[in-house]
């Protein structure tokens, strides 16, 4: 019997601006919540109400609970929701006499509207609270990552304590959140070297996950090639990715997403239509809104309008044939004695956001897994709690980025920002290293006299907590990742130059007795995730 791990890594970076009535970069959220997390968890709550058995598993980042769970950000939400189902009214209009274009602004108004109603009536707001249905379900694994999705091999080779206080504070939120320990860790970018293994064994995490050249190269080579995990010294056991069944899904190229049937993503009534007719979803600016018309069709060809009935005949057709080649690759690696398991990650808003009919083709795979024989759906908790002896190896370094190091994150476009977080990480560490062991008077709240001491060290406490979130925030790998793709460079830029500039006036301030709570207030209003942060992780 073989075993296949679907693997979610749901993610995006902390993007908040209570300072700001609208904000475009909150769209990322707004997009993700409609076309992936919403359709996510009705196809997971579609296959438990008609009880069929799957296993899945899913990373819900820190920084996206804390966007999720987030009051100002809900209400965001709904109001955009709003603002779409009003752009689709008024395609339904423009398009009365044409009869394809008028039926896909059916398709969307009946989408949003579905949207909205999910999220405020069966979710009440909340979708984290409808994770965690589903994981006490037993169908789905949630797994914790870092705190802000921090390289933490590029953290680790400058401050040990910055890496590591990325790790326990990423296990902490999780505990907060899920009200219990998580077995798998997600490292993000899938970036590993050795030494973070003693971290995630002081996290109480069994196991992680590394792309199958961490695998490997590791020393001794494993004697299962990807297809069984290995234990590392410190304890916790590595997962291979297997990239050809990745590429499979992901690739637009070769892969399914690439069909002609398909949604194309790039062209969006956002750019087509006029920003007079678009009103007040624009802002006054062009942007995607998710209302697509048109299929893939073909490269250098007029794009046709988009079917979704023919879409959904593809999907069956690939999952079909995704469920052959996994039979096929379980056959090819099984010896007697030996149960392979395939292990398969994807970054969750591939489906639904990226791949429109992502979510559609996940729901037909597992309901034709359910009555497979060659192979079953697990998750890497259950495989290790079935097959605890493994082959012992220190992994390679590794990241499953282009070219699998850390060229994505660390070139030309954004190596400035590493001395800048290295010199921060090491004044945090200096900093709650000597406020930890101090002994006398602590600094005075502004306009305070002398002998106010209890207060005074409560606001030193909220002073290193907020250090800590900017610190966190800078250190996040998607502002290196979009100054180098360029998707979003001037804002990527921006974010880590605020959260630098921000930590060093308020480390400064702190250094200097000089404590402006002004200032400090508006920071943890701004940034105001992670409430019960331990700074003295990076003593």
């Amino acid at each position: 019997m073989g075993y296949l791990a679907l693997i979610l890594h749901a993610h995006l970076p902390f993007v908040r601006h209570p300072e700001h009535e609208h904000f475009l970069e909150e769209d990322w959220l707004f997009e993700a919540i409609t076309e992936t997390y919403i359709p996510l968890l009705q196809m997971m709550q579609r296959l438990v109400n008609d009880r069929v058995p799957f296993k899945l598993t899913m990373s819900i980042t820190p920084t996206l609970c804390a966007m999720l769970g987030d009051q100002l950000l809900r209400e965001r939400y709904v109001r955009h929701v709003d603002l779409l189902i009003d752009l689709v009214k008024r395609e339904q209009r423009r398009n009365r006499t044409h009869p394809k274009l008028r039926e896909l602004a059916d398709f969307y108004y009946d989408l949003f509207l579905e949207s909205g109603r999910f999220f405020v009536d069966e979710c009440k707001c909340d979708l984290l609270a409808a994770f965690r249905r589903l994981r006490e379900t037993g169908a789905l694994e949630i797994i914790a990552s870092a705190a802000t999705h921090g390289l933490l091999p590029v953290l680790l080779q400058q401050s040990r304590e910055a890496a590591r206080a990325q790790i326990l504070i990423g296990r902490d939120i999780y505990v907060d959140l899920f009200g219990a320990e998580a077995a798998g860790f997600w490292l993000p970018e899938c970036a590993y070297a050795p030494g973070l293994e003693s971290t995630l064994q002081e996290a109480n995490i069994r196991w992680f996950v590394l792309d199958a050249h961490g695998l490997l190269f590791g020393q001794p080579r494993p004697a299962r090639s990807i297809y069984a995990p290995s234990y590392t010294r410190a304890g916790p056991a590595a997962f291979a990715r297997d990239c050809d069944s990745s590429r499979q899904v992901w690739s637009a190229q070769g892969g399914y997403p690439g069909d002609t049937a398909y949604r194309e993503f790039y062209r969006d009534a956002g750019f087509d239509l006029s920003m007079e007719h678009l009103g007040p979803i624009a802002r006054g600016a062009r942007k995607f809104s998710g209302v697509k018309y048109h299929r893939i069709t073909g490269r250098g060809e007029e794009k046709e309008f988009y079917d979704p009935v023919a879409a959904e005949k593809v999907t069956e057709i690939q999952a079909a044939h995704f469920i052959e080649q996994r039979r096929r690759q379980i056959r090819e690696v099984s010896v007697a004695g030996f149960d392979p398991i395939v292990v398969i990650p994807f970054d969750a808003e591939l489906f639904g956001h990226w791949w429109f009919e992502g979510p559609r083709f996940l729901e037909m795979f597992i309901r034709k897994t359910a009555n497979e024989r060659e192979f079953s759906l697990t998750t890497p908790s259950q495989y290790l709690a079935a097959h605890p002896t493994q082959q012992i190896i220190e992994p390679a370094t590794s990241t499953w980025g282009e070219n699998g190091y850390f060229e994505v994150w660390l070139n030309q476009s954004n190596a400035w920002i590493y001395p800048h977080l290295h010199a921060a990480a090491r004044k945090m560490t200096e900093l709650a290293q000597y406020v930890s062991n101090v002994v006398g008077q602590p600094p005075r709240l502004p306009n305070e006299t002398p002998g106010g001491g209890a207060s005074a060290l409560q606001f030193t406490d909220r002073v290193l907590k907020q250090l800590a979130r900017e610190l966190l925030l800078a250190q996040s790998s998607d502002w290196a990742f979009l100054m180098k793709t360029g998707t979003a460079r001037e804002y990527a830029t921006k974010r880590t130059s605020d959260h630098l500039a921000r930590f060093n006036r308020l480390h400064d301030q702190l250094v200097a007795n000089d404590l402006d709570d002004e200032f400090l207030r508006k920071c943890e209003w701004r940034d105001n995730l992670f409430p019960n942060l331990n700074w003295r992780y990076y003593v």
